[in-house]
């Protein structure tokens, strides 16, 4: 029979929690005063202690603080109906086992009570056995993942040109970091550009340079990312959202090998290798008129077709196992992930793929319940992922909460906190203003 101690200055609240938990098997010591309950604990181990935070001179945090010192290993449930952000963020810190809102339904007390022991006993299921795995971030062991190492150790070595097509978050950086970390450029410089973010009327500049003088504004001479990327390779990421305008010119650069700044007279050689990434239709593009013929076949020198997540789902172990020991390193937490958690990442879609699959484990390895991954730990985050339509009140007290308990987990970072949450800064400031934080 397990012992428990229960800490609570409300007589009707102490009684009804004694009543309940000895009618669940349970033996029950119960005192009112932080005193009595840190005499308690200097003479007697309580595997599991159930307290309200704020009691008399000292508090919850206080029994917390006496509990751990004592045990380990000791479970402290902390309950109260004044929940601040600063007492959250000291009971994650101190080592809480969980935080309960007042007023509570019984039967969540005597859950969490419950998974605290499964915990104590060893957690329950085992964690999913872990697979040696490879220092890079290009993994997967999967058939279509195998052909694409193929591709990559035969174009790696060369100069050829080469077409990255895939959805959103197939990891098309990272595959054009592997060709260019093993070819004979890898010691130069590796250059990424998104070309969906840089405004039309700039593009030319920023590729080719400037002079000053040249347009506008421009007070300086300015590098362009070609020649600034000289002898190494040039990453051009959403090739497909470059203005038809432009194209000719990106042609005569990849035919060439020539840059000519905004305002100079003259080109200049440059020695770049290209790597162009898209998520697009190049070819219906082509049809549509969207996108240049000559280009798209300068282009078209080697095609590597990244398969999205749910077509390779075997390779989501690997990539759940990578993940979550990155983050437990990163934010010095255990977190296990047990097969049934596995499992609901396996049952999942992924329309945001890989990069989905990172941003969720980031955020479990923080929030998971008690530190175990399990499916219904899974399947929230998913939720949670996911884009609502609609909200409502009964979202309002949960997200509360998850807003705390990432702050908190973040140390108070309001951007990394944002950033795990899903959401821009300015909409968590608007969140804590409207929990009065």
């Amino acid at each position: 029979m397990t012992r428990l101690l229960v800490v609570e200055d409300d007589d009707a609240v102490r009684s009804t929690l004694v009543t309940f938990l000895e009618l669940e098997g349970y033996s029950v010591d119960a005192v009112s005063s932080t005193h009595e309950a840190l005499r308690r604990l200097n003479e007697t181990s309580y595997p599991i202690v159930v307290s309200d935070i704020y009691l008399d001179e000292r508090t919850g945090l206080d029994v917390l603080e006496a509990a751990r010192l004592a045990d380990p290993a000791c479970a402290v449930i902390l309950m109260t109906a004044r929940g601040t952000m600063e007492t959250v963020m000291a009971a994650t810190r101190g080592g809480a086992f969980d935080y309960i809102a007042k007023p509570f339904e019984l039967d969540l007390v005597l859950e969490i009570i419950q998974r605290a022991e499964q915990a104590q006993a060893g957690g329950g299921e085992p964690g999913v056995e872990e697979e040696e795995l490879p220092e890079s971030e290009m993994i997967g062991s999967s058939p279509q993942m195998i052909e694409i190492y193929k591709m990559v150790s035969r174009v790696a070595p060369t100069d050829a040109t080469v077409l990255l097509e895939g959805e959103t978050g197939t990891g098309k950086e990272l595959v054009a970091r592997m060709i260019h970390n093993n070819s004979r450029r890898s010691a130069q410089a590796f250059v990424a550009v998104d070309c969906a973010s840089i405004a039309p009327s700039l593009m030319e500049s920023e590729l080719f340079g400037a002079l000053r003088g040249s347009y506008t504004g421009a007070d300086r001479d300015r590098v362009g990312v070609f020649e600034a990327a000289h002898r190494g390779t040039v990453f051009l990421d959403e090739i497909g959202d470059i203005e038809l305008n432009f194209q000719l010119k990106l042609l005569r650069f990849l035919q060439e090998g020539e840059v000519r700044p905004l305002g100079s007279p003259r080109a200049r050689a440059v020695d770049v290798r290209v790597i162009a990434a898209t998520n697009h239709n190049l070819p219906r593009m082509v049809e549509e008129k969207k996108f240049r013929e000559d280009l798209w076949f300068r282009l078209n020198v080697v095609r590597i077709t990244l398969p999205p997540l749910r077509e390779r789902q075997g390779d989501i172990p690997l990539l759940a196992q990578y993940f979550l020991r990155k983050y437990n390193a990163r934010y010095d937490q255990q977190t296990r992930l047990i097969e049934a958690g596995l499992q609901a990442l396996r049952d999942y879609t992924w329309p945001g793929n890989v990069r989905q699959l990172q941003h969720l484990i980031e955020r479990l390895t923080i929030l998971a319940p008690h530190g175990c991954i399990d499916a219904e730990a899974a399947r929230e985050a998913i939720a949670a992922t996911e884009t609502r339509e609609h909200g409502g009140e009964t979202l309002a007290e949960a997200e509360a909460e998850q807003i705390r308990r990432v702050l908190a987990a973040t140390g108070g970072n309001k951007s990394r906190a944002a950033r795990l949450l899903g959401i821009e800064r300015k909409t968590l400031y608007r969140k804590l203003e409207a929990m009065g934080l």
